[in-house]
């Protein structure tokens, strides 16, 4: 029998161990953003919250946003004000009020991109920065479901440029150890795609496609997991790290400045 645990949604970075990879990349992220930020912060998107942390401590006022409810103890965090609310819009944010605003693996999964960029930029102050991230597609390893656009680096530049003028152009690199595991990955998912002889995965829905995924997705880095027990285990943040953009990074890392 598959457990509950075996089956969790792909929408959101885990805190499992054979999610490890994932979130210490994702972590990096917040340490990379807590050496830039000051003032008035924005999250968008909280996830489990293990960002908060990161920061929370520098931060002036720190407002983050997710659509689930975060059971952490805000109250450790006197300046953290969370907000339960679907984006776009960001209702009832103040024009011009965040110094920041940080928004890691979530657009994404935004149906309309263009409006949820808007609404950032309505809220930045004069001279103000976004730090964004989002897969790079071509990294990625197979559809997923839970994606409504991945993009490239240009791709994601254009985008950008609708509403920012100056945009840096950083992407998220792996270790040896990073880039080993993400090839043992890789040949894991490509075994698996050889059993979808039709190519469902690129033709169906995509609210056909999560379950199915979810479980393949689960089940293959649980067995990762056991067949890399060590490697899986060691990674850290220190395993990746943010640097110029190139097409075979990671994931994107733009920080663009009102």
């Amino acid at each position: 029998m598959i457990s509950i645990s075996v089956v969790q949604t792909a929408e959101r970075v885990s805190l499992s161990p054979s999610d490890n990879f994932v979130f210490q990349r994702s972590l990096l992220a917040y340490k990379t953003a807590a050496k830039i930020i000051s003032g008035n912060v924005l999250e968008i998107g909280t996830g489990s919250g293990y960002g908060i942390e990161e920061i929370a401590p520098k931060s002036k006022e720190f407002w983050t946003l997710d659509k689930h409810y975060i059971p952490i103890d805000y109250k450790k965090y006197i300046n953290t004000r969370f907000i339960k609310n679907k984006v776009p819009p960001l209702t009832n944010m103040p024009d011009n009020y965040f110094d920041y605003v940080i928004c890691f693996q979530v657009i994404e999964h935004i149906e309309n991109s263009e409006f949820l960029l808007n609404e950032i930029h309505r809220v930045l102050k004069v001279n103000g920065k976004l730090i964004i991230s989002t897969p790079n597609k071509k990294k990625s390893l197979t559809r997923n479901p839970w994606h409504i656009k991945e993009y490239s680096g240009n791709e994601f530049f254009k985008l950008l440029s609708q509403n920012f003028s100056e945009i840096r152009m950083k992407g998220v690199h792996g270790s040896e150890n990073a880039m080993l595991y993400y090839e043992k990955n890789k040949l894991s998912v490509d075994q698996i795609l050889k059993i979808d002889v039709l190519k469902l995965n690129q033709i169906l829905p995509r609210w056909v496609l999560k379950i199915p995924y979810d479980l393949m997705n689960r089940i293959n880095r649980l067995l990762l997991l056991n067949n890399n027990r060590k490697l899986t285990d060691s990674i850290t943040s220190t395993d990746y790290f943010i640097d110029d953009f190139t097409e075979d990074c990671l994931a994107l890392f733009f920080i663009v400045r009102k």
